[in-house]
């Protein structure tokens, strides 16, 4: 835990970072950076486009909207919410909106900011927004066809997915476990 007044003596000192590898997805660099110790060399960086998700109850607030989906690279399967990263000049909650009508084919009632992460904080770059949507309107079939399939799914069912590995993407988690902690029974009400 840093002090107050301690934070400058602290921090890491970057004295120039390089790509070494750099496309639309991926930029992986090399940064020449001193510890706090004085201790110099050079550290890899890993940056990703910054990602939207969302959170979509409906509109008694019982369900969540997820999608059970295949991801090859850990070669998961799981349920996840909807997202995906954001457009150039679009704000996080405009993509966590288009996402959800997209992958799913409802509209959002409402898009609220819940938190704002680094997945990967000692190594990777890529800003995480997730919001809460609370109800949705069917409005089409969705426009995207390989993000799963979805279904509305109780959220007193969400505690046992997370526990049995069946919710393993980090935006996932953190949304839902933070609609669970919203919605305890120590959780402040929405007008306080």
């Amino acid at each position: 835990m840093t002090r107050s007044g301690d934070a400058d003596a602290d921090a890491w000192t970057v004295h120039g970072e390089r790509a070494i590898y750099e496309n639309e997805w991926v930029t992986v660099g090399l940064a020449d950076i001193s510890q706090p110790s004085g201790d110099r060399f050079e550290h890899h960086t890993v940056t990703l486009p910054a990602a939207a998700m969302t959170v979509v109850l409906d509109d008694a607030g019982e369900n969540v909207l997820m999608s059970w989906r295949h991801r090859f690279v850990p070669d998961v399967w799981n349920w996840e919410l909807p997202g995906g990263l954001l457009d150039d000049g679009e704000t996080p909650a405009e993509t966590a909106a288009r996402e959800v009508e997209e992958e799913t084919g409802y509209r959002p009632r409402s898009i609220e900011a819940l938190v704002a992460f680094e997945p990967m904080v000692g190594t990777v770059r890529s800003a995480h927004h997730v919001f809460l949507a609370r109800g949705a309107e069917f409005v089409g079939a969705p426009e995207e066809v390989n993000e799963g399939r979805f279904r509305w799914l109780p959220l007193t069912e969400v505690p046992e997915l997370i526990a049995s590995g069946k919710i393993a993407n980090s935006g996932s988690l953190v949304g839902l476990l933070h609609v669970l902690a919203l919605s305890g029974p120590s959780a402040p009400s929405r007008s306080e």
